[in-house]
């Protein structure tokens, strides 16, 4: 699953090389290539009509497809109550499905907001503690469990290897293996590996932290996480199109989601990454019918645009937690330790400032689905793009995508704002 929000500058990478499924950390990064220029080219403080603006997102979603994305997803609301919906494919795709805004689309990491939701829910209810450490709720699973505390995993530092760059995950990560993982066997992959530092002494992403989460949750509760998203959060807000998977189907329309067949790739991605399961389409393969549970609680819940819109506007607007975990959950520590007033990872959520305002959002990552969803503090604005590819982004393979997703992610972010779409993103 993603850890950082689009492909950004080398500097911002983490410390280790990641693998597939770090497809993304923070949208700040990869806006800072446009926002310069964008900050220079119009006040922050101007705003534009709904029509251009909706004219120049679905041009700069037309570029992203013609650099080779199969299909893209917008959808902003700046508060108004007139969001922007936009689907835009390449025409080879349509002979799968003819996608819309409202179609359902794998999540990936945004699953981790979701799933540390949970974990803070349980804590205003006394029913665990921030503090507790992970051996209270699964003793001897986790070295160093004493140590180890539910805030470490949920903020990212605790030192736990990421159990996606295991080998043994990658048969299930390319769709030939189909076994049904459970939270304890992903984090069984997760801690045989040695961890990366001390707990609490640095940050760096892993999607075993959320395994060991996942285990907790279900630990505590008695419940599956599929039934917690349910009955929690999914049925309360009414995201009739929101669920945690359970297995490879689909429960509604949903977009395809492809990566480049072996002999399309390009030389930078391994070799082991070039055989996906699934239908050849057009030089790609449609990897949309594979089963995601070897995401688990770090990144396998599926929604739409519309739903996790207002997901987010319940979140940051107080209506599924109380002030004080919410407070919690945007206190952050920064993802890097040279840049300490730069992006910042929270409990389950990040934020990053540019030039037309202060986000809060997560991103996902999972073959075939880059999504990024962002919204401000108080939940009143919100935005989400969905890129039907992922391999590019993880290993940087294609620099004609990452430009015109950049300046897509760039004009989105400050349209959310209700802030003119960067004339240099709109030149991108």
């Amino acid at each position: 699953m993603s850890q950082r929000l689009l492909p950004s500058d080398r500097t911002m990478r983490p410390r280790r090389p990641r693998t597939l499924t770090a497809a993304a950390l923070a949208v700040s990064l990869a806006v800072a290539a446009v926002f310069p220029a964008a900050a220079a080219a119009a006040p922050s403080t101007a705003r534009s009509d709904a029509e251009p603006q909706r004219a120049q997102l679905r041009q700069l979603a037309r570029k992203l497809v013609d650099a080779g994305a199969p299909g893209v997803i917008v959808r902003v609301d700046d508060g108004r109550g007139r969001p922007i919906e936009i689907a835009e494919q390449a025409p080879w795709s349509r002979r799968d499905h003819r996608l819309t805004a409202g179609d359902e689309f794998r999540m990936g990491s945004n699953t981790k907001t979701m799933v540390a939701t949970l974990v803070l829910q349980l804590a205003a209810e006394g029913r665990l503690a921030l503090t507790d450490p992970v051996d209270k709720w699964l003793p001897g699973k986790v070295p160093d469990g004493e140590a180890i505390t539910l805030r470490m995993l949920l903020n990212h530092t605790s030192g736990l290897f990421d159990y996606t760059e295991d080998p043994a995950l990658r048969p299930s990560i390319l769709g030939t293996d189909r076994r049904r993982w459970t939270s304890a066997q992903l984090l069984a992959l997760g801690v045989k590996h040695d961890p990366l530092f001390a707990p609490g002494t640095e940050w760096s992403y892993s999607n075993t932290d959320y395994a060991a989460l996942g285990a907790v949750l279900e630990r505590v509760t008695g419940a599956s996480l599929a039934e917690l998203v349910r009955d929690r959060i999914a049925r309360p807000l009414g995201l009739k199109r929101t669920y945690y998977a359970t297995d490879s189907t689909w429960r509604g329309p949903h977009a395809h989601g492809y990566e480049r067949d072996a002999a399309h790739m390009p030389p930078q991605v391994p070799a082991g990454f070039r055989h996906f399961a699934g239908q050849r389409r057009h030089g790609h393969v449609d990897v949309s019918g594979n089963d995601p549970g070897w995401g688990g609680a770090a990144g396998a819940v599926v929604s739409t645009a519309q739903d996790w819109a207002r997901f987010s506007t319940a979140l940051m607007s107080g209506e599924l937690l109380p002030a004080a975990q919410l407070a919690q959950m945007r206190t952050t520590v920064p993802v890097d330790p040279r840049q300490p007033d730069g992006p910042g990872y929270g409990l389950g959520i990040q934020t990053g400032a540019t030039p037309c305002g202060t986000f809060w959002g997560h991103d996902g990552g999972i073959p075939g689905y880059l999504t990024t969803n962002v919204t401000d503090r108080a939940g009143g604005r919100t935005a989400t793009v969905l890129v039907s590819t992922e391999l590019w982004a993880e290993f940087d393979a294609d620099p004609k995508i990452a430009k015109a997703a950049g300046a897509l992610q760039s004009a989105v972010i400050c349209a959310m704002f209700g802030k003119p779409v960067p004339a240099a993103a709109h030149a991108g």
